[in-house]
């Protein structure tokens, strides 16, 4: 099985990525989906959640609080650190036994999307790396009138994560996203149309 994974910034477009994914029967991993499941009482990373973080992160009804976790690593990098390192090897876990199901039920293609699959280090579970980028200031406008935050707190929200060129240095195929949603639609159906090639071209030899 070909695993793709796909990230990029925020307001950069990874969800209509994964629609058009989804729209062709390719199942599609949701790296924030299985982060939401890691923090389900009873799991190892829920436990260690709270040991770490205190009592207090659990709410009435018994799960994790993310408010008032999100409270406490907030602003501290290092706080922010030692939740990842609980978290995202959670994640990790689910993830590869997802892709394993999916394999086992014989798709020939999978994706696994997480906005943060460089920074967690997920790479070695993907065949090849796609990423959507859009220019800064336009994902400061789109986030602006997506999430209704001023231009200052938009763009800082984006300077925080890696830039564009950190990812592109990283990626095998890259998706511009700096237009019209049928130009996205274009990109993205070239992209898939030379998947598909370089997979049959395999497959020949």
């Amino acid at each position: 099985m070909h695993v793709i994974g796909l990230t990029g910034g925020i307001a950069s477009g990874k969800s209509t990525v994964t629609r058009f994914f989804r729209d062709r029967g390719v199942p599609v991993i949701d790296a924030d989906v299985l982060g939401h499941r890691t923090y389900e009482p009873g799991t190892d990373t829920f436990q260690a959640v709270a040991e770490r973080f205190g009592d207090d992160v659990i709410g009435p009804d018994g799960t994790i609080d993310r408010k008032v976790l999100g409270a406490k690593v907030f602003g501290k990098p290092d706080e922010l650190k030692k939740l990842t390192d609980i978290v995202w090897p959670g994640i990790r876990k689910l993830a590869s036994r997802e892709l394993g199901e999916f394999e086992t039920a014989g798709n020939a293609v999978a994706v696994l999307e997480a906005a943060v699959l460089f920074e967690a280090n997920w790479e070695d579970l993907c065949d090849e790396i796609w990423v959507v980028v859009v220019d800064p200031e336009i994902a400061v406008q789109r986030l602006a009138t997506r999430n209704g935050l001023d231009a200052d707190a938009a763009r800082a929200r984006i300077n925080s994560q890696l830039s564009n060129a950190e990812r592109i240095a990283r990626s095998n195929v890259v998706i511009e996203n700096n237009s019209t949603l049928e130009a996205l639609d274009g990109a993205i159906l070239g992209a898939w149309n030379q998947l598909q090639q370089r997979l049959q071209a395999a497959a020949r030899r």
